[in-house]
């Protein structure tokens, strides 16, 4: 069975920003490496927030990071 991203959650993704610590502000995209693997080995935060930093160290690993970049460029976030 292959399983298929959810566009919707990956522009979510895309746009999502780091709410709090040394890095708040930025995009998940922009954290370093270094960063989410140290999530990892402490344990990810429940919820959303975790969930995204351990898709996006997957996407890291796998060198994806260009198509969530082109993805936030292309389909900018909608103001509410």
């Amino acid at each position: 069975m292959e399983m298929q991203p959810d566009p919707k959650q990956l522009l979510e993704l895309a746009h999502y920003k780091m709410p709090f610590g040394k890095y708040k502000g930025r995009y998940l995209v922009d954290l370093p490496l270094a960063y989410l693997v140290w999530f990892r080995q402490k344990g990810f935060p429940d919820g959303k927030l975790g969930n995204y930093l351990n898709t996006m160290l997957t996407i890291k690993d796998e060198g994806l990071e260009p198509l969530i970049r082109k993805l936030r460029k292309e389909f900018p976030k909608e103001s509410s």
